[in-house]
């Protein structure tokens, strides 16, 4: 990609650089019915999402459980179909590919799940495991084994591991194991989904550090999703929050975390714990209103608004033309109740989806603790 439609200027993408990863309108609605009525409903689990991903990037994801980030990893990975959109993969269309087209797709891109003992076959022993992508390719048995011994050695497995199972081995060798397994078709595209959740803290920064030498190494581009805000800051180059489906905001790393635009991700920020005991207990907390929205009935404008509050402390100096009160008895801007907010720049880099994005002042006393 060399150049922006200018039509598309107000999204996510990368201008006058190379993007391995091009996603743009994606959608994903599944069916749903009911006893009680013929009639289908659907829940939208994946709305209107557009985004670049640059090569040797890592590009965070995070959000609450159940906003579609699970969903969008497997519609870049083709194991989901989507509703509508778009997905290119280093200016190739894979949306639409079948067969042997789809195989070699697969081998350019890989994931690596959170569990890493559920993900790994406990009647196959190791050096299959690595193998088992390779078992379409074109490689000769010696060519395999090599290509198994070197990404052993390269994880710090031993010789001797290559005929184990994974119950022989510790959570943190697992997840190696499960890298030198994505790792064995040389992808280009790296999904990392909660990667180093279930693994020791200690474990965790060997794993993490291992990740990012081999991204250098290998020429990888990553899309990390991860709860854990403290793993984001640490990897990612630039960071996506999801809400219900969409994107609200994508920034730098260190603008998400320094100057956060939209109120959701404020909140984020001020639920992640700081390792300073005497900061954390004066520091600033939002506590959200209420439960996510069930996404098989959405609230209508900007899903957050029911939970928002920059929304009502904005209503608060708004005349009451301009207001809309709730069933609760909380007041929110009228526009956030009746029109759906779209990404917009906020600067160099930093797109959020919000009708009053946060200003700095808003936004420091939480950041200034992080």
């Amino acid at each position: 990609m060399t150049a922006l439609d200018p039509q598309i200027q107000d999204l996510p993408f990368v201008a006058g650089e190379d993007a391995v990863l091009h996603v743009e309108h994606l959608t994903k609605r599944f069916g749903r019915t009911s006893r009680w009525s013929r009639s289908g409903r659907t829940v939208t689990a994946v709305d209107d999402v557009s985004f670049d991903l640059r090569r040797g990037e890592t590009l965070g994801l995070v959000g609450e459980s159940g906003c579609g980030k699970t969903t969008l990893s497997r519609m870049l990975l083709r194991l989901i179909e989507p509703t509508s959109g778009s997905v290119v993969v280093d200016g190739q269309e894979v949306t639409g590919l079948g067969g042997a087209d789809l195989r070699r797709f697969r081998q350019r891109a890989q994931v690596v799940f959170q569990d890493p003992y559920a993900s790994l076959d406990p009647r196959q022993r190791i050096a299959a495991t690595i193998a088992e992508p390779l078992a379409s390719s074109s490689k000769t048995r010696a060519e395999k084994q090599e290509i198994v011994t070197g990404l052993m050695e390269r994880m710090g497995l031993l010789p001797g591991h290559a005929h184990q199972f994974p119950h022989q081995f510790s959570g943190g060798q697992r997840q190696r194991i499960g890298i030198a397994r994505a790792l064995s078709v040389t992808p280009q595209l790296l999904i990392l989904d909660e990667p180093v959740s279930a693994l020791d803290v200690s474990i965790q920064a060997q794993v993490l550090s291992l990740l990012q030498d081999l991204r250098t190494e290998f020429d990888l581009s990553y899309i990390l999703i991860s709860h854990d805000l403290s793993v984001v800051r640490h990897v990612s180059d630039r960071v996506m929050v999801m809400y219900l489906g969409r994107l609200v905001e994508v920034a730098d790393k260190r603008d998400l975390f320094t100057a956060p635009r939209h109120p959701y991700t404020v909140s984020l920020l001020s639920a992640a714990p700081v390792p300073d005991p005497a900061v954390e207990r004066t520091r600033e907390r939002i506590v959200l209103r209420g439960d996510p929205p069930n996404p098989a009935n959405p609230p209508s404008g900007c899903a957050f608004h029911r939970r928002c509050f920059h929304a009502t402390a904005i209503a608060s100096g708004m005349p009451d033309g301009e207001v809309t009160q709730l069933d609760d008895g909380s007041r929110v801007p009228t526009a956030c109740v009746s029109t759906v907010p779209l990404l917009a720049p906020q600067g160099s880099g930093h797109w959020s989806a919000c009708h009053f994005p946060v200003t700095d002042a808003a936004a420091a006393g939480v950041t200034s603790a992080l």
